[in-house]
């Protein structure tokens, strides 16, 4: 008899909720089948069978929400004699319970990693032998039962969840109901118009009424399990000894070069951005400065610098769910047209929720673009264990003088935010220094 135990999928998932059960109590089951689908707070994973057997008992219903390491299924010899352990409750809270709208996404450049949440006990019954059993969350009243990606996909083609019918566990809101009301073509939201404190529709725009502004209702909008683990991610990143350091790049050379690339690239029908060729740089000029290919580490052994082996670059994506950062891998060693490749479709991935556990962790630095949203220049938050983190601005005209004439030169800001305990500001300065010259020499990357 064997226990199968809810994983630690990500490194950020605490717990995770189990969506969708892919094998039923009786059926056989072989080493490395998938038994459900687990959505965590990044994407919908596989749970899968370390062992051989057939599948006894389901200890949890599809739709609930269960801590990492709670007995989720039983895989015995068929005899149906295994005892039914008792899992752990779920961890659900009241504001998870209700929460049935995304959350609009987060434009900071940190993928939030793990931290302890405190469970809360919500709705557990007791098993004959004392200890509460796990079961699916109910939701408010008048409010549907929807999974994270139900919402997500949702809110990005205006769907009313409301109008919906659940084709879930007891109804439950599932991501095939929403891409059925897509391709009908039904269930599209209409806005409503903002109501006032006594409850009437408020006048429209055009003819405003006055002291309307004084009677609006603040808007209060519950956090989904990314955005908390994200904020508490981000409050532990600050305990970490910041400096900052800027410079700026003459990108003339690096657009053109770009240009050339993507003219080779065009047979194969791919097309390298300024961000690709900006993270290739990064990924030539970490392998030139393995001091800054490094993490911070206090462990059982005591406190050290680890160098990393391998050059693992992640990537700030953007998503409804919040913000993640898919990792390139190896980028020192990958050409533009590879990194290009990987960068669309881990990004696409990213906004599906669809990204696996490997794509998601390992990274040794990061970078984060906002030059696309007309930013000149900011600065980010190191994603912990990483030493430094790379923010980009925009590309601007800057007026320079040569040979006598005034000519136009595209220059873009990048700041690198460093850990202190890693680098000292003259390691730092080494390699933002070289990184600037590869930048304004494109060629040099490839060498």
């Amino acid at each position: 008899m064997s226990e199968v135990v809810m994983p630690r999928l990500s490194d950020t998932m605490e717990e995770g909720e189990l969506s969708k059960w892919l094998k039923n109590v009786g059926d056989p089951v072989a080493k490395g089948d998938v038994l459900a689908e687990i959505e965590t707070d990044k994407a919908t994973m596989d749970l899968e069978a370390f062992e051989a057997g057939v599948l006894e008992q389901q200890l949890v219903e599809a739709g609930s929400v269960v801590p990492i390491g709670t007995p989720v299924a039983v895989i015995g010899d068929g005899s149906g004699s295994a005892a039914k352990p008792a899992p752990a409750p779920a961890a659900e809270t009241p504001a998870e319970q209700q929460d049935t709208g995304p959350v609009e996404p987060t434009s900071s450049p940190v993928e939030p990693t793990s931290s302890p949440v405190e469970p809360v006990e919500t709705g557990s019954r007791q098993a004959p032998s004392g200890k509460p059993v796990v079961e699916p969350s109910t939701p408010a009243v008048g409010k549907p039962r929807t999974s994270p990606l139900a919402r997500k996909i949702a809110k990005e083609h205006g769907i009313d969840l409301a109008a919906l019918t659940g084709s879930g566990t007891q109804g439950r809101i599932v991501r095939a109901d929403v891409e059925a009301a897509i391709a009908a073509g039904t269930g599209m939201a209409t806005p409503a118009a903002p109501a006032t404190s006594s409850g009437a529709a408020a006048a429209p725009a055009s003819t405003p009424t006055p002291g309307t502004d004084q009677h609006r209702e603040d808007e209060r909008i519950p956090a989904n399990r990314l955005r908390s683990v994200a904020a508490k991610r981000l409050t532990q990143s600050q305990a970490v000894p910041h400096f900052f350091l800027t410079s700026v790049v003459d990108v003339e050379k690096l657009l053109a070069f770009r240009g050339q690339v993507n003219e080779a690239l065009a047979a194969q029908n791919l097309k390298a951005s300024v961000n690709d060729v900006i993270v290739r740089a990064v990924a030539v000029a970490l392998r030139q400065h393995p001091e800054a290919n490094a993490s911070w580490v206090d462990d059982a052994e005591g406190q050290a610098v680890v160098r990393h082996a391998r050059v693992n670059v992640g990537i700030a994506v953007a998503t409804d769910a919040g913000l993640l950062v898919p990792v390139i891998r190896d980028a020192d060693r990958k050409t533009l047209g590879q990194i290009s490749t990987e960068t669309v479709a881990l990004a696409e991935k990213a906004r599906d929720g669809k990204l696996s556990l490997d794509e998601m962790t390992g990274g040794t630095f990061s970078v984060s673009n906002l030059g696309m949203f007309g930013i000149d220049q900011f600065t980010a938050v190191i994603n912990p264990p990483e030493a430094a983190i790379l923010a980009v601005g925009a590309a601007s005209p800057v007026p320079v003088l040569r040979d006598g004439v005034l000519v136009d030169v595209p220059k873009l800001r990048i700041t690198l935010t460093v850990d202190h305990r890693v680098m000292d500001g003259a390691i730092a300065a080494g390699f933002l220094r070289d990184l600037v010259g590869i930048l304004e020499q494109p060629l040099r990357m490839l060498l």
